[in-house]
C-alpha cells in the first residue's frame, strides 16, 4: 500500500474524496430505478422547470413578434397595452429602451433590434425585467420564411438569469399562420445556484384570428413539440425529458397556457410510466393554475 506522505497529499484526497460523493449523488438520478421518494423529487423538480421554462421563452416570443409592424405584428408582450385584463396597442409609457440598427445599407432587412431594460424595469404583468434582449430579423416576421433569432446580455426576471438562443421562424403553409420556435443551449439559473438547461422545439399553429392578420388581439395558438434537458436541486441533478400529448393552448390575451397537457419524464424512463409527470393546463379558462399529476396523486400548481 503507497503511504502518504505529506498533509498535502492527505487534503488532496480527502477533497477527490468529496467531489466523488457529491458526483454520485448527483449523478444517482440517472439510474433506471429509485426510491418513491426520489421518483417523485425528480420529476417535480423537472416539472417545475418545465412550467418556468415555458412562462420565460413564450415571454421572449410576445416581445420578439411585438416590438413593432415592421417586424412583427407590434403591441404584444412588454409592447403592449393592458386594460381590464385585455391588450390594447402600445404602451406609451415605458422604462426600456430600443435601439433599431440596419444591417443593410440599401435594404431594411436584415436588421438588428436591441431592448434594453438597464438595471430593472417593471412590467404590467408585475415582473422585473433587467439586463437586454437582442434579436436579429431576416424580413417582417408575418411573411412566410422570415425568421428571428434572439440572444441574451445579462437578462433576468425578477431575479432568474437566462441565457441561451431562440430562434422564432415562420412555416405558415395551407392558410394557417404557422411559428416554429428552436431553443438551443438555454439555461435558467436561480440565485442560490439551481439551475434547468435544455434545448426544444415547438410548432405553433394559429387557429383563431387568421382573417385579421395584422392583429394580434384576437389570435390564438395551438402549441405541440418536445424538450430535453437537466435540471440541478440542491445536490441533485435530474436529466429529463418532456413531450407535449394534448396541444396547449395559447391566447395573446392571457399571459398563460389556457389548456392542454405537458408530459415530463427522467430520461430513462418510459413514456406512459405512473412517475412521469402530467402537466394538465386546464379547459381554456385564462388563469394562473394548472395541475401536476404524478403516480396517480394531483396537486394544484400556480403560475407566475
Amino acid at each position: 500500500m503507497k503511504k502518504i506522505s505529506s498533509p498535502t497529499q492527505l487534503i488532496a484526497l480527502t477533497f477527490l474524496a468529496l467531489l466523488l460523493a457529491v458526483s454520485c449523488k448527483k449523478e444517482k438520478s440517472g439510474q433506471t430505478s429509485l426510491t418513491p421518494q426520489e421518483e417523485e423529487a425528480a420529476v417535480t423538480a423537472s416539472s417545475e422547470s418545465s412550467i418556468e421554462q415555458e412562462l420565460v421563452f413564450n415571454d421572449v416570443f410576445d416581445n420578439v413578434l411585438g416590438v413593432n409592424s415592421e417586424v412583427g405584428l407590434g403591441g404584444t408582450g412588454v409592447f403592449g397595452r393592458s386594460v381590464n385584463g385585455r391588450e390594447y396597442g402600445v404602451d406609451s409609457a415605458r422604462c426600456f429602451t430600443v435601439t433599431v440598427t440596419r444591417l443593410s445599407a440599401t435594404e431594411p432587412f436584415p436588421v438588428s433590434i436591441l431592448i434594453d431594460f438597464g438595471s430593472g424595469c417593471t412590467g404590467k404583468d408585475g415582473h422585473t425585467r433587467s439586463g437586454k434582449i437582442h434579436t436579429e430579423y431576416s424580413g417582417r416576421l408575418t411573411v412566410p420564411g422570415k425568421s428571428a433569432t434572439t440572444t441574451f446580455d445579462g437578462y433576468k426576471i425578477d431575479s432568474l438569469s437566462i441565457q441561451g438562443v431562440h430562434k422564432l421562424t415562420n412555416t405558415t403553409s395551407g392558410g394557417k399562420r404557422q411559428f416554429t420556435i428552436d431553443i438551443t443551449e438555454a439555461k435558467l439559473t436561480q440565485p442560490n445556484g439551481n439551475y434547468a438547461q435544455w434545448s426544444g422545439h415547438r410548432e405553433l399553429t394559429q387557429i383563431e384570428g387568421n382573417l385579421t392578420p395584422d392583429i394580434a388581439l384576437d389570435d390564438q395558438f395551438t402549441l405541440t413539440g418536445y424538450a430535453s434537458g437537466k435540471v440541478k436541486k440542491g445536490d441533485h441533478l435530474y436529466a429529463w425529458k418532456s413531450e407535449i400529448t394534448e396541444p396547449l393552448l395559447r391566447k395573446f390575451t392571457c399571459r398563460w397556457i389556457s389548456s392542454g397537457i405537458l408530459e415530463v419524464r427522467r430520461e430513462t424512463l418510459p413514456a406512459g410510466s405512473p412517475w412521469a409527470g402530467r402537466l394538465n393546463y386546464g379547459a381554456g379558462t385564462c388563469d394562473n393554475k394548472a395541475t401536476l399529476t404524478i403516480n396517480g396523486a394531483t396537486r394544484e400548481i400556480i403560475l407566475h
